[in-house]
């Protein structure tokens, strides 16, 4: 998720005034119960950059919900990146089930929360947003899947992960953002899709440094790709035929999700669609190599691509 925090230096940067905190200094204050959105504002920037920029060009009023919204769908995707054993991630994966019933019983107070900088703030987030809790059931529930199948068989499988993991987190958003709007959902939808799907293929070296393969078995089998093949990273005319035709659907998603005329105060939430782009182009770029290393660098230009299409209200 992460990518290049050292391009964080820019003047929207100073909107959260925060700190340089170290990891160690951070637990401190969350455990202090001292800063704990300040906590979840650095567990996106240091985990999910590319979506950390994009939040901070958000409205005031949305901002800080949204890093909260952020910061929990960071804390539940790398439960299963924190621990190779099965039992471990399942236990961890139930704290959130049961910490989310808790959020949303009756009269509960802050004192009741668990003392965990992102409950807190969720708690505080869903009171007064008053965020629908399938969606974020949706986010525990998607991790915990793939954390049972450990692949997925089709594309169609991968669009319904993305939908889940990430069209949940655009949805949530809405929500915070007071937009009821049957085409900005579909929007929502079809970028989640898209950008979910761009996950997977950014994950490839990260995935098989787990020794796991998230690209859907199908296409592999379609085009005669072992799973050992993804892992020892071969790149072939046939692999790049699978990244192709992976990339292409999620391209697809994308043109769709742009195409739909939406809210102008919606724009500014699927803002990401820059960075999504940004990476299909220059994955086009490579001829669809998974494993060029340029893919992995960071995008220097995307600070000022995010910035601008904000002026313009665009994404």
């Amino acid at each position: 998720m992460g990518l290049g925090s050292n391009l964080i230096n820019f003047k929207t940067y100073k909107i959260l005034k925060m700190p340089a905190f170290t990891t160690r200094f951070l637990s401190k204050i969350a455990e202090s119960n001292q800063d704990s959105l300040n906590y979840c504002a650095n567990l996106v920037r240091q985990h999910d950059y590319e979506n950390f920029l994009a939040t901070l060009l958000l409205t005031k009023a949305v901002r800080s919900p949204t890093l909260v919204v952020r910061a929990f769908n960071v804390e539940v995707a790398r439960i299963q990146d924190q621990t190779t054993d099965s039992q471990t991630a399942a236990f961890r994966l139930q704290f959130w089930n049961d910490t989310l019933k808790l959020l949303y019983k009756n009269d509960q107070t802050l004192k009741n929360i668990p003392a965990n900088p992102i409950a807190q703030e969720l708690f505080k987030v869903c009171n007064s947003c008053k965020l629908p809790k399938r969606y974020l059931e949706r986010l525990i529930a998607a991790r915990g899947n793939i954390l049972k199948s450990k692949h997925f068989q089709s594309l169609e499988d991968l669009e319904k992960y993305a939908e889940d993991s990430v069209s949940s987190i655009y949805y949530l958003i809405l929500s915070i953002s007071d937009v009821t709007n049957v085409h900005a959902d579909h929007a929502a939808s079809h970028l989640g899709k898209a950008q979910g799907i761009v996950n997977i293929l950014r994950s490839v070296h990260v995935a098989s440094y787990h020794k796991t393969v998230t690209l859907p078995m199908n296409t592999l089998m379609k085009y005669g790709i072992s799973q050992e093949n993804v892992l020892r990273g071969i790149d072939n005319e046939n692999m790049r035929n699978v990244a192709f035709e992976i990339a292409t659907r999620a391209n697809s998603h994308l043109e769709k999700a742009r195409a739909i005329d939406v809210p102008k105060k919606t724009k500014q939430i699927f803002l990401p669609a820059v960075a999504v782009n940004a990476y299909l182009k220059k994955l086009q770029k490579c001829n669809f190599n998974l494993y060029d290393k340029s893919l992995q660098l960071g995008n220097s230009t995307l600070p000022l691509n995010l910035y601008y299409n904000r002026l313009m209200n665009k994404y």
